[in-house]
């Protein structure tokens, strides 16, 4: 009974002993798979010039709009245009009821005549000089008057362009809205809100390119007319106007638009796309750079892209060598085997 017990527990020890020895084994074998180096393509960062071109979202507008309407209530006797006229400055848009314009023409022909009477009794004495100032005063005030109303009767284009809406018909009684609306097309802008750090950077004249979704394969040239002299504080942008000639009467207020503005070159890496990689969880973007024969983490801060580049603006220096295969589940400082 006892020598059956003692050999229980030498297998026992032994059986032990054997498990052991195996764990260690695997052990072994996991920590060297750990250790392995992962074979990785890579390549040198080099700066090179980069056009600095930013990109800005908008929607085309007329140059001007004129609103046409009269100041002094009156009954629309004739409107002389359609929508999509073009008109010229000065013409005649519109007519409205010119009671009051009769009167007051009417008016001053009195008061002439009779400057002309008081200036024939002052020659002989009949009335004093007073008389006769305050009647040219009053023909001067009437004058004025009768100005005012030629321009609230008979409705002109301020402007060459084109009748762009209209909101009553003859014999309405203008309210809240102006009769027509006239809008100068040639040339059309579009306001842009600008990065504040680029305020240094642009400059009125400076050229741009515009691209219009309605026109895909076309590019249209512009130039920036207008900087807005004062930093929007809760966007910390400026707005600057584009102006864009339009010749060819093919891009209309309205449409949206793509403006390009050149800002000059930069020393810059430009580095393969695959080499990027996006931080999960947070829009922070990273490559992983060989030191010393291992992945370091690198955060990096993208500009625009190239083709299958990337702009780096920061986070990598001349002769860095960055990895672009291989990184994929590669962590920091992990061991790296650099095969091309």
């Amino acid at each position: 009974m006892k020598k059956a017990t003692f050999l229980i527990i030498i297998t026992g020890i032994i059986f032990s002993l054997s498990s052991c020895n195996n764990a260690g084994k695997k052990g072994d074998e996991a920590q060297t798979n750990e250790t392995e180096a992962r074979k990785v393509n890579v390549s040198k960062v080099v700066f090179q010039p980069v056009e600095q071109n930013v990109t800005f979202t908008a929607n085309i507008e007329s140059n001007t709009k004129n609103n046409i309407a009269s100041a002094i209530p009156s009954r629309i006797r004739k409107i002389n245009v359609e929508i999509g006229d073009r008109v010229s400055k000065g013409q005649v848009l519109v007519e409205l009821d010119k009671n009051n314009l009769l009167k007051q023409e009417a008016q001053i022909n009195n008061f002439k005549a009779d400057l002309q009477r008081y200036t024939e009794l002052l020659k002989v004495g009949g009335i004093s000089q007073q008389q006769v100032d305050q009647l040219q005063l009053q023909i001067k005030i009437a004058e004025a008057t009768l100005e005012n109303l030629e321009e609230n009767t008979i409705l002109k284009s301020p402007i060459n362009g084109v009748v762009t809406a209209r909101n009553y018909d003859e014999g309405d009684m203008p309210a809240q809205f102006p009769i027509l609306t006239v809008e100068s097309l040639n040339p059309v802008k579009a306001v842009i809100n600008v990065s504040e750090k680029y305020f240094a950077q642009v400059k009125k004249g400076q050229p741009v390119k515009v691209k219009i979704d309605t026109y895909s394969d076309e590019v249209f040239n512009g130039n920036i007319s207008l900087i807005y002299p004062i930093i929007n504080q809760a966007t910390h942008t400026f707005s600057t106007e584009i102006s864009i000639p339009n010749n060819s009467n093919k891009i209309k207020p309205g449409m949206f638009c793509r403006v390009e503005i050149n800002l000059g070159t930069n020393d810059r890496a430009l580095i393969d796309d695959m080499a990027v990689i996006k931080q999960s969880g947070s829009n922070d973007r990273y490559v992983f750079v060989v030191k010393d024969g291992k992945a370091v983490y690198t955060k990096v801060e993208l500009g625009i892209r190239i083709d299958d580049k990337y702009e780096i603006v920061s986070g990598l220096n001349p002769d860095d060598i960055i990895i672009t295969k291989g990184n994929t589940g590669l962590v920091d400082g992990a061991p790296v085997e650099i095969i091309d």
